[in-house]
């Protein structure tokens, strides 16, 4: 009977340390988001680049920037 106690710690830290609080998901959803506003802006400029000066392929690139402003 002494045992169950102490084979029964272990197993609730475990458990304890699984269960992420509301804050910290809010957190990881929000690290989420801003990696992926970074990657279209990242996608934006590449595009920008291979666009040169062609008016049309600049105005499609547009679409990377809009998109990461939605995100903000």
């Amino acid at each position: 009977m002494k045992r169950f106690p102490i084979a029964a710690f272990p197993v609730v830290l475990i458990w304890l340390a699984g269960c992420s609080s509301p804050q910290d998901r809010a957190y990881e959803a929000q690290e989420k988001v801003h990696e992926e506003r970074l990657q279209l802006i990242d996608d934006y400029k590449a595009c920008l680049k291979k666009a040169g000066d062609d008016k049309q392929k600049t105005e499609a690139c547009d679409q990377y920037l809009k998109a990461a402003e939605a995100l903000k």
